[in-house]
């Protein structure tokens, strides 16, 4: 959803209706990853995929339905075969797909509350529960926690959405937005902020008083990891027994992944391209000043002059960090290695010959690496495509490093008979210092 986050912020301010149609669990080989929407207003403009093409149409028509009804809708698309001109997903995948509506004119003035709470004034949301005992007529509509996601996710600030997608009907669609919050710790009314495993964060929205310190639970862990999945809750012993499971999708939106990129040379303004467009947060870092300049490396996020194994271990890294070491020279590269190799990050790749690679590899044993550890450096760096230029050898580091964080084989397709699309993996949690 992050792709049209921009757009639904539009609406959402605008007051305009909408529909999101969200990717929620995938089965088998299918085109678009868990969390991509496609999004309808009240006008019929449509914004984003759930498949590539192959079930728009029918999510289309869903999304339209959902805000002439006003209920949410959970569909499964799955493979066509016996009938060509079924509505099915060609690539033989499955996925499910939850329609919610949206109608921002509904939504309590969440903006003014939470500025009021955070100076510790008073609120005027209403406290009081339902009479099933499950939140407040109000604050159990999702408009407040689907805006709270958006205005943080524009704002690049770190926020999970929760979506109650199955379960018992009045809980359906109830959503919970939770993120970072200040060090007050309160349990209260939605919008305030809640104490999970003893640290403050703040929700925004409500599911059900006996669920919404659950589900936060596990919305902080998966936002702290970037991680984006289903839960399942309302069972003895995760919270409020509510006779039946309840199924939570949990959407993270958490800043870019960092690539930094550690020798300012020509590749390295490749590379730079290359990450961006795969949405890093690109770094480029060199000890030497008269290389590492802006002008040098426009498009990259930060440039920085330092010694690399100074900055690595002062900057801020977590279980999506890609290392990128192009300098190939020993005086910057081993000690360099030496903090990376045993920092829990996605990826470290290290250029230079094969001869280069194996005394380089002697030298990181002598500095007291493992084996262990250095059989997780990638050197040479990259895949081995025939790269010949600067542009060719960025993709081939960046094809590795795609194939390293989904557990691809590098291969081509047609030579193996594993899935296309790989089920992504969850990372551990965030480590390091902020940068």
């Amino acid at each position: 959803m992050r792709d049209i986050t921009e757009d639904l912020h539009a609406w959402h301010a605008a007051g305009k209706p909408y529909a999101i149609a969200s990717v929620v669990a995938v089965k088998g080989s299918a085109p678009r990853e868990l969390g991509a929407a496609l999004a309808v207003d009240a006008e019929g403009t449509a914004v984003g995929s759930v498949s590539g093409g192959c079930v728009e149409g029918a999510v289309y028509e869903l999304c339209v339905e959902s805000l002439q009804h006003g209920r949410p809708v959970l569909e499964t698309f799955g493979y066509s075969d016996d009938d060509a001109f079924a509505v099915g997903l060609t690539c033989g995948g499955e996925l499910e797909v939850f329609i919610q509506p949206v109608f921002p004119d509904r939504e309590p003035a969440i903006g003014s509350e939470l500025e009021a709470m955070s100076a510790g004034e008073p609120t005027t949301r209403p406290e009081s529960p339902a009479a099933d005992g499950r939140g407040s007529a109000l604050t159990a509509r999702p408009e407040s926690a689907v805006g709270a996601a958006l205005s943080a996710t524009v704002a690049g600030e770190p926020i999970a959405l929760a979506r109650v997608i199955a379960g018992p009907a009045d809980l359906v669609g109830r959503s919970l937005a939770v993120r970072p919050q200040a060090p007050e710790i309160l349990w209260g009314p939605p919008g305030a902020s809640i104490a999970v495993d003893g640290d403050p964060w703040s929700a925004t929205g409500a599911v059900s008083p006996g669920l919404d310190r659950v589900i936060a639970r596990h919305a902080r862990a998966m936002v702290e990891s970037g991680a984006t999945g289903t839960i399942a809750v309302g069972t003895e012993g995760e919270g409020q027994d509510c006779g039946e499971p309840v199924t939570v999708f949990i959407q993270s939106f958490v800043t870019a992944p960092r690539m930094l990129i550690f020798g300012a040379i020509d590749f390295a303004a490749a590379l730079v391209r290359v990450g961006k467009y795969l949405g890093y947060h690109v770094t480029v870092c060199d000890a030497r000043p008269v290389f590492a300049t802006r002008r040098r490396f426009p498009e990259a996020d930060d440039v920085v002059v330092a010694w690399p194994h100074r900055y690595v271990q002062t900057t801020r890294v977590d279980a999506r960090t890609v290392v990128a070491v192009l300098t190939h020279d020993a005086k910057f590269d081993v000690p360099l290695l030496v903090q990376a190799l045993r920092l829990p990050i996605a990826y470290v790749g290290a250029m230079g010959s094969r001869r280069t690679c194996a005394q380089r590899a002697d030298r990181l044993r002598e500095a007291g690496l493992s084996d262990a550890e250095i059989a997780n450096l990638h050197a040479p760096i990259g895949l081995d495509l025939g790269a010949r230029t600067s542009e060719e050898t960025a993709l081939s580091i960046a094809a590795e490093i795609v194939a390293a964080r989904h557990g691809g084989t590098g291969r081509a397709l047609a030579d193996v008979s594993t899935a296309i699309h790989h089920a992504p993996a969850v990372p551990p949690l965030e480590s390091g210092v902020p940068a």
